[in-house]
């Protein structure tokens, strides 16, 4: 009887936590589901990869931008421009040593022809170098970016991003 209460117990205390360490928000992060639902800009796979444990690989995130828009690269040719950015929460037991971003793409605004923007359009991969300790690991990140058109800029907006880690 004791020991099945102490099960009870130590099951409820392993819910509560888990619950709280999903209730946990990163620095950037919002409402979720508000903020998802007006992406300019959105995150499409991978939700899960497997990695060899204690091995540097690379995982492909894979991002698109809605038709008609554009958005700055992360190398943007005036500093006045917003560069897109991955903002990555690293958990305990992943390392993400660096990500890179394609080329941007020249585009000159129909109002000012003679400019040439780098910004991406359609679909774009970051790649990002991870080495994961063995076991399951949830990896949360941010692309932060500026969406235009061919008239305006929108306010920067924030994507969320998470990727299940499984190190064998």
């Amino acid at each position: 009887m004791m020991r099945r209460l102490l099960y009870v117990v130590l099951a409820g205390a392993l819910c509560l936590s888990l619950r709280c360490a999903n209730s946990q928000k990163l620095a950037w992060q919002s409402d979720a589901s508000k903020a998802d639902q007006h992406q300019l800009v959105k995150f499409l796979y991978p939700e899960q990869v497997s990695l060899t444990a204690g091995k540097p690989d690379i995982v492909e995130l894979h991002f698109r931008v809605n038709d008609g828009l554009h958005i700055n690269s992360h190398t943007p040719r005036a500093k006045s421009l917003i560069p897109t950015q991955l903002m990555v929460g690293e958990p305990e037991g992943v390392n993400v040593a660096s990500v890179d971003f394609p080329a941007g793409t020249d585009y000159s605004p129909a109002f000012s022809p003679e400019d040439k923007l780098s910004v991406y359009t359609g679909e774009f991969v970051l790649r990002a170098h991870v080495t994961a300790q063995k076991g399951d690991h949830l990896v949360q990140a941010a692309l932060r970016y500026q969406a235009c058109d061919a008239n305006s800029c929108y306010p920067p907006k924030t994507a969320s991003i998470a990727v299940s880690v499984i190190a064998k």
